[in-house]
């Protein structure tokens, strides 16, 4: 799918009307070697978000 910004604002917003949501799991910080293996060995059930606030500044 292509778009610019007023077709993604629609599609954003059909998602909220519908209650579509993304399967995440929310990540501390980007520094874990038990994440990266979960990554290469495949045991990653949701995508990986990663809480930005957790991050050293």
């Amino acid at each position: 799918m292509i778009g610019g910004i007023p077709e993604t604002q629609e599609m954003l917003d059909f998602c909220a009307e519908h209650g579509i949501v993304a399967d995440i799991e929310l990540i501390r910080g980007i520094r874990s070697t038990k994440r990266g293996k979960r990554m290469v060995k495949g045991d990653v059930k949701y995508r990986f978000v990663i809480d930005s606030a957790t991050l050293a500044g």
